[in-house]
């Protein structure tokens, strides 16, 4: 598939998989996504499983995601896991903002945007996740949603740094539901938050941010998904726990 962008397929892991089941897990993956080249490919396991994993994809094409990280660097936050801690186990990548920190922790777009700027503080790259409910699609507001949960969450970010930011579009409602956008509605949301970077970064700086599609993405839509324009990717939820269903993701977008 010729794309304008190179495809960023990730899989987040949640809270799900030990670390036995974890490396498993990369095990096959590396066998079965060995010759891939034309997309770049993530994990994101819990933070428990990072180190394991992290040894076992060195030698691949496999790169490392967290799922979360602190806007701080050090100090006085227990719980919290930081910047320093994730390099330590050559994560490239950090996911911020998906749906469910929002809903469970609470997580605000200015929060967001200052744990964007701490990634790239750290020379990683953060996967910013944004997406309307089902209540505010069915309102017509998820246009409206989404412009504030960009501008809110990419705030103080230059130009430089939004290249390398990854935007993840889930709409809430079709994330672990079984109901996916049509190809139509991905397209129409990505074209949207396309649009909206130009108005905020400029051209150039849009046409080289990658937007990934997240919401019950499967191996029977992967590839319809992936043909749009502007879609450049996916963030993939439960299909990730499975080396067959993600590898055939991996396989099914390129």
């Amino acid at each position: 598939m010729n794309k304008k962008r190179k495809l960023i397929i990730a899989g987040n892991w949640k809270m799900n998989k030990t670390v036995a089941e974890g490396l498993a897990l990369v095990s096959d993956l590396k066998i079965d996504l060995a010759n891939v080249k034309e997309a770049d490919i993530v994990v994101c396991p819990p933070f428990t499983a990072l180190e394991s994993v992290s040894k076992a994809v060195l030698d691949s094409n496999l790169r490392l995601g967290a799922q979360n990280m602190s806007e701080h660097n050090f100090g006085a936050f227990t719980g919290e896991i930081c910047a320093g801690m994730l390099k330590e186990f050559s994560v490239r990548y950090v996911m911020l903002g998906h749906s469910e920190r929002r809903q469970y922790q609470k997580e605000s777009d200015a929060l967001i945007s200052k744990k964007a700027l701490a990634v790239h503080g750290a020379s990683l790259k953060p996967i910013v996740c944004v997406g309307e409910l089902l209540a505010e699609r069915e309102a017509g507001q998820t246009e409206k949603v989404l412009e504030t949960q960009v501008r809110g969450s990419l705030a103080g970010l230059n130009k430089d740094q939004m290249v390398e930011t990854i935007i993840a579009y889930e709409p809430v409602w079709a994330i672990g539901t079984g109901k996916t956008a049509t190809t139509q509605q991905a397209q129409d949301a990505h074209a949207f938050l396309r649009g909206l970077l130009v108005k905020l970064f400029g051209e150039a700086v849009a046409k080289k941010v990658r937007v990934q599609y997240g919401g019950s993405v499967k191996p029977s839509n992967a590839r319809e998904l992936m043909s749009q324009p502007d879609v450049d990717g996916a963030l993939v939820g439960g299909a990730s726990l499975e080396a067959r269903s993600f590898a055939d993701i991996v396989k099914n977008s390129i």
